[in-house]
């Protein structure tokens, strides 16, 4: 039976420091009688509007169901006073513990506090599980990381990841937003005046960490697993750039983890896409049931490991729905490996190689190679995915299997071993397998990417040795797929992935030994086939009043009398306005890559970010640019935020900095 609920739009929640966060719970009528459990959900996104459509989507649902929904905006943000000081700080997982302890401690509240989210969300509630607070008792994580260096928007193997420029850009352009009077009050611009003014340009701290040192270990959790005692659902999309965190975390945490991987991109699952979609408030009711009221609802028994496996989609336009099918596995172990190497007409095939004769061959791939890859993480199933390969494979050194005379299933972390040599210092190196349907076209299945300077590891980096072949061991992205018969696997090799991966200052090409090379495939092995429920609602997102309409547009141009390519980025949400608060928002993000494919000094980076706010007789409008490009020895990189009220400048500072570059 459903429980009716109220929402407190706007609940003050002071901290032992005097600040005062900004909370909107949607809470049981019934618990100040009946102490309920509680979710909590701590985020810089804006809860007034930002992300204010997806937790419409679900607190409700779990209001409905008996469990109180606490999402609180971080200092600096949305409505809550003070000024944000970076990613997952000490500051805000400490502030998390106390807001948990503050929640638990409520009249309503049965002293039970789950803790969930998305990307920001899914990473802070597994961070601040390692931090054991007592009310604390489970969390359900989503396209999140447990390794801040090695899976997020900043570094890859050590390659320097365009991500990281166009999220300090979002972040600056988020953080520059102003609270709501309509909740607030008249202090409204002077909390947004105080974080324009003191609002930290991300990437400046970002950049001065190039390597896995200390900064990055924090919040990383990877780093000592055994500190997460509470059970962890874990949830992630193929999509998206945060693919690889269910199966290291199932195999870090034991036991205590669940992990659900399924199609979609960074989107939660009942709204996701490519379909078919999950339902998450069915899956999350009965986790927070077990966890948090202890009642029978048989989560432990859940598969360890449940995942979709994608049957052979093809790139297209949009991506509504990839066909495949579900599986599970009770238990994870590590897959049984499935080598392949070169054969003897350059083929990849099972079994030895052709030769244990050195067999090279040398590849420098145009620097525009990789303009296919599509985001790191992917919002819409268009163009953001990776799309045909065949444009990207020109750059590359490729090798195939024969047509396969039957379906092949993969399920884990592909691993390719191979010996190299470099006649510079540094090189990247990218690997992709690829699907190769019977008509040419190629979809990318996994891709991996490695500095080479971190072939042993990202906290020392160090010079290649000139002229020298050395072992490389690289790990792919995980992958969930089905090579169908009639199909071929592609391996495909490029020292190239721009503009997801920036390029290093020197381009010396890099030397294959063909004879080396392994590919390790992760078999599927033993699993059941199995069903996951769909959402009952198909449309479950609320609906605003669009003002204006929005726009998308992605393309790459290329100048053939500069001989320079550029990628182009347009985003632009539209006027959206809330149909109850009335408050009218609007986000436009454009971005401009460019090169010279035989220049690496010549790479560039641009976003401009406009955010406006507005009601009847108010509005606010921030314009916020980032760019970076590169010397030899530095990163360069500036930074400008701009704001107005109805249309007169209030605000304006800039930010610029040198940065050297340290093997990247």
């Amino acid at each position: 039976m459903n429980r009716p609920f109220s929402v407190i739009e706007n609940q003050w929640i002071t901290l032992a420091d005097g600040t005062r966060l900004a909370a909107r719970i949607w809470l049981p009528d019934d618990a100040e009688t009946d102490p309920v459990p509680a979710v909590f959900e701590f985020l810089p996104y804006r809860k007034r509007d930002g992300t204010a459509p997806r937790d419409e989507s679900t607190y409700p649902v779990f209001a409905a169901a008996g469990i109180a929904g606490v999402r609180i905006d971080i200092r600096g943000s949305g409505e809550s006073e003070g000024v944000i000081d970076g990613e997952y700080t000490p500051l805000e997982l400490a502030n998390a513990c106390e807001l948990i302890a503050w929640i638990a401690a409520r009249p309503w509240c049965n002293g039970n506090v789950g803790m969930m989210g998305i990307s920001w969300g899914g990473f802070n509630c597994l961070q601040v599980a390692a931090m054991r607070p007592p009310a604390l008792k489970a969390v359900i994580s989503i396209a999140s990381t447990v390794d801040r260096y090695n899976d997020d928007i900043h570094y890859k193997n050590g390659c320097h990841l365009s991500a990281q420029l166009s999220w300090a850009g979002t972040m600056l352009a988020y953080q520059s937003r102003s609270p709501d009077p309509a909740l607030v009050g008249e202090r409204w611009r002077e909390m947004w005046l105080e974080r324009l003014a003191k609002e930290p340009f991300f990437m400046e701290e970002w950049l001065e960490h190039q390597r896995r040192d200390e900064f990055w270990q924090h919040g990383s959790v990877c780093e000592d697993f055994s500190e997460i005692e509470i059970p962890a659902l874990m949830i992630a999309g193929w999509a998206d750039g945060y693919r690889n965190t269910p199966i290291k975390a199932i195999e870090g945490m034991g036991a205590k983890a669940k992990a659900l991987i399924g199609p979609w991109v960074h989107k939660y699952p009942h709204f996701a896409y490519p379909k078919p979609r999950a339902d998450f408030h069915g899956e999350a009711i009965a986790w927070w049931n077990r966890w948090l009221r202890d009642e029978e609802t048989g989560v432990e028994r859940w598969p360890q490991m449940r995942a979709y496996m994608l049957d052979a989609p093809r790139p297209a336009l949009r991506r509504d729905f990839d066909p495949g099918f579900w599986i599970a596995k009770d238990q994870w172990t590590k897959p049984d490996m499935k080598p392949m190497h070169i054969g003897a007409f350059g083929q990849l095939a099972e079994g030895q190689g052709f030769s244990n004769a050195m067999n090279p061959v040398f590849l420098r791939s145009p620097l525009d190679t990789g303009i296919m890859a599509g985001e790191f993480f992917t919002l819409k199933p268009d163009a953001e995915m990776a799309g045909d390969q065949r444009l990207d494979d020109a750059g590359s050194l490729t090798f195939e299997t024969p047509v396969l005379e039957e379906d092949q299933d993969y399920l884990g972390e592909p691993v390719l071993s191979i010996r190299v040599s470099t006649t510079g210092s540094n090189a990247n190196l990218v690997a992709r397998i690829v699907d190769v349907h019977p008509d040419g076209v190629a979809t990318r299945v996994s891709f991996g990417v490695l500095n080479l300077a971190h072939r042993h590891s990202s906290a020392s980096p160090e010079a290649m040795p000139a002229d020298e072949f050395v072992d490389i061991r690289m790990v792919l992205d995980a992958c969930g797929y089905r090579f169908k018969a009639g199909h071929r696997i592609r391996l495909s090799v490029s020292t190239a992935y721009w503009p997801l991966v920036l390029p290093l200052p020197e381009d010396p090409g890099i030397t294959l030994d063909r004879a080396s090379l392994t590919l390790n495939l992760p078999r599927l092995g033993k699993h059941q086939l199995i069903s996951v429920k769909e959402p009952d609602n198909p449309d479950p997102l609320p609906k605003y009043v669009s003002k204006s309409p929005s726009a998308t547009q992605r393309g790459v141009y290329r100048d053939l009398t500069r001989n320079r390519t550029e990628y182009r980025i347009l985003e632009d949400t539209g006027l959206n306005e809330h149909p109850q608060t009335g408050l009218a928002t609007r986000e436009c993000r454009r971005e401009t890559w460019a090169i010279v494919p035989d220049d690496p000094l010549s790479m560039t980076g641009n976003c401009h970010w406009t955010t406006e706010a507005k009601r009847q007789g108010w509005s606010v409008r921030t314009e916020c640019r980032a760019s970076m490009r590169a010397t030899a020895t530095d990163w360069l990189i500036s930074a400008r935020v701009t704001a107005f009220e109805d249309e007169k400048q209030v605000f304006e500072k800039s930010f610029d900095k040198r940065i050297p570059r340290d093997f990247m």
